[in-house]
Parts: structure tokens; sequence; C-alpha cells
């Protein structure tokens, strides 16, 4: 596996107050206060954290955990933004993921509605979660050129 570069300081925006409550190399929490909530933020990436032996992780994938409760078009928001400072921190991160509990129906709906799509359920430690990511056009592009004729070995 390739080394894990480190986690690079997120710059949200000004529609958030933010606190850097720690960071180090490949983890960091945040406190976002604006829109009209309070939110406690962890950052991580994925290859050095929970995630890593749950999916083949690549070393610039970043997991969002957003651990208040938060709901609704307010969630849809705050994964927005978060999306929005990853990308502007790495451009080669090539999945941002949010893992929600396993049937964690509203939560994936929100998070569906900020640009994620749902992948694969996992078992992380004691907890069945539902992987979502939101990846980049570079990463989901696909060339439409799939005539069997241009593929090789066929």
């Amino acid at each position: 596996m390739p080394a894990i570069p480190p986690l690079p300081e997120l710059a949200v925006p000004d529609a958030y107050r933010t606190t850097v409550e720690s960071w180090q190399r490949f983890t960091g929490s945040l406190r976002l206060h604006g829109q009209g909530t309070e939110a406690a933020v962890q950052v991580e990436r994925c290859a050095a954290g929970r995630l890593q032996g749950a999916y083949p992780a690549g070393a610039h994938d970043v997991e969002v955990r957003i651990e208040s409760e938060v709901r609704g078009d307010v969630l849809t928001t705050l994964l927005r933004t978060l999306v929005g400072a990853v990308r502007a921190a790495d451009a080669r991160c090539r999945r941002i993921v949010y893992a929600v509990d396993e049937g964690g129906v509203e939560k994936i709906e929100a998070a569906e509605a900020a640009g994620f799509r749902y992948v694969v359920d996992v078992d992380v430690q004691d907890l069945e979660l539902s992987l979502l990511v939101a990846e980049p056009s570079w990463v989901t592009a696909t060339d439409m050129d799939l005539d069997l004729a241009h593929v090789p070995g066929t």
C-alpha cells in the first residue's frame, strides 16, 4: 500500500465558525457553528482509521463523521460543506466516505441529497455500517466507447 499522506487542515466556508478541537497526522476533530446548528465533526484518513479493513481504501480517501445528532436538510447542507472543504484541501482525494448505521434511511437520504451514493454494508468492530461515498467527476467518468472491439483480449 502506498504511504498514507497526512490529513490536510480543512478550510470550512465562512457560513460556519470552526473550532479545531484536535488535529493529528491522520485524524481531526472540529466543532462547526452556523446554519442554525452546532456539530461535532471527525475527519479521518480511511486507510489509517476505523475503515482501513472495510473496503480497499485509497491513501487519500477521507471519512467524515458527524458526531452530533443532525438530520434532514441541515445534515445535507453540512455534508455538502464538508465535501467541498475536503476536495479543496486534497485534490487527490478519490472518495469522501460517510458511514451510517445500517438501515439509517433518513441519514442515507440526506447524504444522497448531498451528492453521496450508497456503496456497501460493512461490519466494523461491533458496528454494522452502510458506506456512502462522494467522488469527484474525474473518478466517476466512464469511457462510453465500450464496444467489445476496443476491449483488449476480446
